[in-house]
């Protein structure tokens, strides 16, 4: 007998499944009055009791993203903004149509970086670099923790610049008169250490997603690497990807 087949898998597998497929409708925001469908229809949907239904809404509700409303049904509460890998873009373009990006600047000048950082953007050992970290919101909200590490011929221009309201990709292509090209990025889920929990005002332990990218000018010189501390409650990666031979 098989423990795999789809009528005799447990119920909590069962949810998982309803509640994967519910979050993608709610980040897709197919739900425009911000209100689910009721537990019958949703049985119905994914021919599963309602039972099932009920343990996979409990799961999105402990990820903070729906809640039960006396009267109203079960509600979205929390928007999370789709960010695309696909292009090199900065977060205020990814997001534009979505609100206002701003910056706290938490600090910008000069610094004598790790040996490891130096490396990646082609630098002899010892060699300082202009640092930039800050934390972007959008209307508000604290999105992310970035950590930026700029040659000094490329970032000391950016200084002078409105680090607070403008993407650092932008600021680089205006000052430098060059086009930023590719860009190297690696993706994980960490849990939100004390610092960044208060920084990013999420519990201690809150899934964020850690983006390493290091980006290059078109002619392949890399002028900017990026260590990006995402909330994993409010930031959807996507990508669109091209299967080849």
């Amino acid at each position: 007998m098989s423990s795999s087949a789809p009528d005799r898998r447990l119920r909590a597998d069962r949810a998982r499944q309803a509640a994967d497929v519910i979050r993608q409708q709610v980040v897709q925001r197919a739900y425009p009055d911000g209100v689910l469908p009721d537990e019958r229809f949703l049985a119905a949907e994914f021919s599963a009791s309602r039972n099932t239904i009920r343990e996979a809404l409990d799961l999105l509700r402990e990820e903070g993203l729906i809640e039960r409303v006396p009267g109203v049904g079960t509600v979205v509460v929390t928007e999370k903004y789709p960010h695309g890998l696909g292009r090199l873009m900065g977060l205020a373009e990814t997001l534009h149509e979505h609100g206002e990006v701003t910056n706290d600047v938490r600090a910008a000048g000069p610094i004598k970086p790790p040996s490891s950082v130096a490396r990646r953007l082609g630098l002899a050992d010892g060699e300082p670099v202009v640092y930039v970290e800050r934390l972007r919101r959008l209307g508000g909200l604290p999105l992310s923790l970035d950590l930026t590490y700029l040659p000094v011929d490329v970032g000391t221009p950016l200084l002078g610049e409105d680090l607070r309201n403008r993407d650092i990709f932008s600021l680089i292509e205006q000052t430098s008169g060059r086009r930023l090209g590719t860009a190297e990025v690696a993706l994980e889920a960490v849990n939100a250490d004390l610092h960044s929990a208060a920084v990013l005002e999420v519990p201690r332990g809150a899934a964020l997603l850690v983006v390493e990218r290091l980006s290059r000018f078109a002619d392949g010189r890399p002028v900017d690497l990026e260590f990006i501390r995402m909330r994993g409650d409010r930031l959807t990666m996507r990508a669109e990807c091209r299967r080849t031979p």
